[in-house]
């Protein structure tokens, strides 16, 4: 008895023939319909009769939304390994995370030779795909920077740009019989695919025996390895044999399979729409529940929660895996595993977590919050990763990964109610509500998630005109520390509601957001490159300039200092939130005088064209020191203090960011985020977090007014002053108290609870 303990999926193998080129596309729609899982397609380019099977994969993506896609199995010697690979990353982004990929070695080498490919033998075969892995493998991996370089016998490549990423991680099957072939599945595959037409009594058996061992050999554990198998059938009144018969001799013998032979993924060989959907609606769901009764009394173990030898060696002290909530542990990731270089770091901050659990919902971000109350390591909670402070990533401990809940909604038309889940992304909120001609000021970055900014302030390319982000926050729902899922807003939890708006990484995971957008048609959009070898006379004409322009106009000053013999140069970036280009381009000019001018473009687009989108697979990028700092005029001292921050070399990326306008019609005491009357953000970026600090002490700190503080990485407990003045930071341990005395969302700034 072999039982894996895989999750069971169900799915069809459906022949690609071109004599009616809709019918394999309808038959992939049925099988959607039915509610099966997956749809895979015969590869055989040397048949005339048949469709190209990648072309039909791709066409028939675009024709569904939930199932998932796959050759069964693709021809390898017809189909070069690096061009494969891009395609799969490809359609898997463009279809939502649905494309696997089944491999083979090749079968029919006459026909293969027919079509201009090198014939090989078994063995040469067996090398070629095992090469091939490695190039698709590497070609997925954008993590590593060097260029792709193997030197194999059939396949090479050198210095091949790696990239892109699938939207997930994309299973590869192989097609496999003989010893040779089962060990490399063993060694660096996801899945065993043979089709039970060409196995004798006993194959299944042999063929786990030997995964199992090699696998083994490998420190990898035999469950990590899915089997499926494609079977033949038809459902019939009476039994005639094996898969022929009624419902429910296929209930029991593919249960069987299951059980006895470790089978977790049933492709079934139709093209019947009828068996299709009684596959589906009757076959399937009678399946899993035999199944799960059957392991239950005999107490198998998930597959997700069976590790090799060499994943275990690299789990974290402090954290029990074995104790993962059984919804969280098929998504889970741990060192070792093959995503995790994907999920371990943010934006600019590298990682090294013990663990990153993904959520799908409201319910399994509480399961996560509980479990991860119960270990002693550190926990983040992480929207889009962006966040300049990287607190959302740690050493050791527990990430939970809001990225899934990324759903943009909108509630109420009348009032422009949009309710945004927290792992979605600004540039995706923009382009969502762009046809509706409305925006949400969001910072200026399209990459950054929407849980994070919209808890911290939000200061972005509509802030003058709009306020922050948090201004326009009308409700949230919130995982709080007990794993309680509770809504927050002006009438429910108005204490909570208060704390969320400026300091909600501190008070709970949110996992989504209503706010009311703005109508917003196109905006001007400019950059602006000035000579600022006057440094401290540029930030102060700028500042002047900012400040008395219309509220309409939000602007970004990013200054370069000098360096290689070229002197320092400030960009601007500049909305102007409509589309009146006269009123725009006047006050451009105005911006234009604070310095030499050395280069101008402006654009009329929609916001959506401003915050971009941008990947969320980030890599780390260095690990900087930042200091922030808000403040109300950039007077003359204030600029000189800049000016010598940014001579010094102990900085490289130096911001002001202008606020004020609207944000200051907002009471001080209406939410956590309390500074309300200064104009600019002023941040720095050095590579020492020491060396920036004892500069940013000395220059700034008799200059500044409070801190942003999702741009600062000095933990010393005297910036939680800055960051939420007296009466604030009184009022927010209070808060504290009641929502996590624990304090176990304490990653961002944390908040001692009031005692």
């Amino acid at each position: 008895m072999t039982d894996y303990g895989h999750d069971l999926v169900f799915g069809t193998f459906v022949t690609p023939s071109n004599r009616d080129p809709q019918q394999p596309v309808r038959l992939a729609q049925a099988a959607e319909t039915a509610g099966l899982d997956l749809v895979t397609f015969q590869d055989h380019p040397y048949q005339p009769g048949f469709l190209d099977t990648w072309t039909l994969i791709s066409y028939v993506a675009a024709a569904t939304e939930r199932v998932h896609l796959a050759g069964n199995v693709l021809n390898l010697p017809l189909r070069q390994p690096a061009v494969l690979a891009r395609s799969v990353a490809s359609l898997d982004l463009l279809s939502g995370g649905r494309i696997d990929l089944g491999l083979g070695a090749g079968g029919f080498w006459d026909a293969i030779e027919s079509m201009g490919a090198e014939r090989l033998t078994p063995a040469q075969s067996v090398t070629a795909l095992e090469e091939a892995l490695e190039i698709i493998r590497g070609i997925w991996d954008p993590g590593e920077r060097r260029g792709l370089r193997t030197s194999g016998e059939h396949h090479r490549v050198t210095g091949a740009k790696r990239g892109p990423a699938p939207a997930h991680d994309v299973p590869v099957w192989l097609g496999a019989y003989k010893p040779r072939m089962l060990r490399l599945v063993a060694r660096k595959a996801d899945g065993w695919l043979p089709s039970l037409a060409y196995l004798k009594d006993g194959d299944l058996a042999r063929g786990n025996k030997v995964i199992d061992e090699a696998a083994e050999e490998a420190g990898r554990h035999p469950a990590e390895i899915r089997r499926l198998l494609n079977v033949q059938g038809a459902v019939a009144p009476a039994r005639q044999g094996f898969l022929q018969g009624p419902v429910e001799q296929w209930v029991d013998e593919l249960a069987t399979l299951a059980l006895s032979d470790g089978i977790g993924t049933f492709v079934v060989a139709t093209d019947d729409p009828t068996q299709t959907a009684v596959l589906g609606h009757e076959i399937a769901p009678a399946v899993r529940e035999l199944v799960a009764r059957e392991r239950a009394a005999a107490g198998t173990a998930p597959a997700a929660t069976r590790r090799g030898r060499a994943a275990i060696e690299l789990r974290r002290d402090g954290i029990d895996y074995g104790a993962v909530p059984a919804a969280l542990a098929s998504t889970a990731v741990e060192p070792g595993d093959r995503a995790y270089d994907t999920v371990r770091h943010n934006y600019l901050r590298s990682g090294a977590p013990g663990l990153v659990l993904r959520p799908r919902d409201a319910t399994e971000v509480a399961e996560a919050v509980a479990y991860a109350r119960a270990q002693d390591v550190p926990l983040g909670i992480r929207s889009g990763g962006h966040g300049i402070s990287g607190r959302s990533t740690n050493d050791g401990g527990i990430v939970v990964d809001l990225g899934s809940l990324n759903a943009i909604e909108v509630v109420d038309d009348a009032t422009r109610r949009v309710r945004i889940g927290a792992g979605a992304t600004w540039s995706q909120v923009a382009e969502a509500l762009a046809p509706r001609g409305w925006a949400i000021s969001s910072g200026d970055y399209g990459g950054v998630g929407v849980g994070g900014l919209a808890t911290a302030g939000g200061v972005g390319f509509l802030g003058r005109t709009y306020g922050l982000t948090i201004d326009h926050l009308v409700a949230a729902e919130v995982v709080t520390a007990d794993g309680r899922v509770v809504r927050a807003s002006a009438t429910e939890h108005p204490d909570l509601f208060w704390g969320l708006r400026g300091a909600g990484g501190n008070l709970g995971a949110v996992t989504w957001v209503e706010i009311e957008a703005q109508e917003v048609g196109d905006v001007v959009f400019s950059q602006m490159t000035l000579d600022a070898t006057d440094t401290a006379g540029l930030l102060e004409r700028w500042g002047k300039a900012v400040e008395t322009a219309p509220r309409e106009l939000t602007s970004f000053l990013i200054l370069s200092p000098g360096r290689r013999g070229n002197g320092p140069v400030a960009q601007l970036m500049t909305v102007w939130a409509g589309d009146d280009t006269v009123a725009a381009v006047t006050q451009l000019e105005r911006l234009a005088d604070a310095g030499p001018l050395l280069g101008h473009e402006a654009y009329l687009l929609p916001y959506s064209g401003v915050v971009q989108a941008a990947a969320k697979q980030h890599q780390g990028g260095g690990d900087p020191a930042v200091r922030s700092a808000l403040v109300t005029h950039l007077d003359t001292a204030t600029a000189r203090a800049f000016e010598r921050v940014a001579a010094s070399g102990a900085a490289y990326f130096l911001q002001v960011r202008a606020t004020g306008g609207a944000t200051h019609d907002v009471p001080v005491e209406a939410t956590a985020y309390a500074h309300r009357r200064q104009n600019f953000v002023l941040s720095a970026m050095g590579s020492s977090q020491e060396q920036l600090d004892m500069l940013w002490d000395a220059e700034m700190a008799s200059h500044t007014d409070g801190l942003y503080l999702s741009f600062d990485t000095d933990t010393r407990p005297e910036r939680l002053d800055e960051a939420f003045p007296g009466p604030t930071l009184a009022r927010l341990r209070q808060v504290k108290r009641d929502w996590d005395p624990t304090n176990l969302f304490s990653a961002n700034f944390p908040v001692p609870p009031a005692e």
